[in-house]
């Protein structure tokens, strides 16, 4: 169940009465129209067109190499596309000079994989590092808003706390309060719950629920997390070799035909996938021989642990 997707030429500013683009979908807070992007001669992104609505959250599913951080760097302008266009709401800033696209980047914020915390720094300075350097606060502003933010993600009591002393489950945290203190329109997750167990992976999709809810924030969640994804989305997308296979919402996604997407909600590798380990043998009691390869009427299906 895929969107009709624009074609490339449909968001071409042709004067000043298409600046937001024709046919745009006047909900949406970020446009991606027809991205590619290759590095040597992995194509990475072939193509994608994707409308995010403003308030909602977003999922973007797919297995790994699919896309989905490449795609997210995009957006916030780390990456440019070899063909294609960024819009944030009616503008394009994919051809922003650094310079120019710097207003546009402080509308986001970003939680990176592994966190991205200042090692030598206190979580109070880790936090209040985007309000030194992008605002006009004084010091007892900055650390008002400081302790605000860390409040929300249930952090209050870490102010003086370094990185080292958190668990990972704080420390995402902590990140994810680094990233709403300029209070962004949109904030960028980038496996949130990776390395996380499932209980400190809740209180992360928790945080997401409730700044959604309580900052009306446009969020974008990349993940292969399913319990994470089908607990916190409005609109799932699922990537696939640099496309996108499937927009719709959680309970669409489930009931969905595709293979390609119920393989991947079923934790299955596909025949091609196994086809490289298959008669591969490993010498597990160290003798020297290589253990026979499985028979051909062994199951094929490999499950991933949940």
């Amino acid at each position: 169940m895929i969107k009709q997707q624009p074609p490339a030429e449909a968001a071409l500013v042709t004067g000043p009465e298409s600046q937001s683009g024709p046919a745009a979908d006047t909900s949406a807070i970020i446009r991606l129209v027809d991205l590619r992007k290759s590095f040597g001669r992995l194509s990475v992104l072939r193509g994608i067109s994707i409308d995010f609505p403003a308030g909602k959250t977003t999922v973007v599913l797919g297995p790994s190499g699919c896309g989905k951080s490449v795609m997210l760097k995009h957006i916030v302008g780390l990456l440019k596309p070899d063909y294609g266009e960024v819009w944030f709401e009616d503008k394009r800033i994919d051809t922003l000079s650094e310079s120019r696209l710097g207003p546009f980047r402080r509308q986001f914020g970003f939680l990176f994989q592994q966190g991205a915390l200042f090692d030598s720094m206190s979580v109070r300075d880790n936090v209040g590092f985007p309000l030194l350097e992008h605002t006009q606060m004084t010091a007892a502003q900055r650390e008002g808003r400081v302790r605000e933010v860390l409040t929300m993600v249930g952090l209050a009591d870490a102010l003086d706390k370094m990185p080292a002393d958190l668990s990972g489950g704080q420390r995402k945290r902590v990140a994810l309060a680094r990233a709403i203190v300029l209070q962004p329109k949109v904030i960028l997750y980038d496996e949130p719950t990776t390395g996380l167990d499932p209980i400190r992976a809740d209180v992360i999709n928790e945080l997401i629920l409730k700044l959604q809810r309580q900052l009306r924030m446009t969020s974008i969640v990349v993940t292969h997390d399913l319990i994470s994804a089908f607990k916190v989305a409005d609109l799932t997308i699922m990537l696939h070799e640099g496309k996108v296979i499937f927009q719709g919402t959680p309970q669409e996604l489930r009931e969905s035909p595709d293979p390609i997407v119920q393989r991947f909600l079923r934790g299955e590798a596909s025949e091609a996938e196994l086809a490289g380990i298959e008669g591969v043998g490993i010498d597990i009691h160290g003798s020297g021989q290589a253990s026979s390869p499985r028979s051909s009427g062994a199951t094929k299906k490999v499950r991933r642990s949940r």
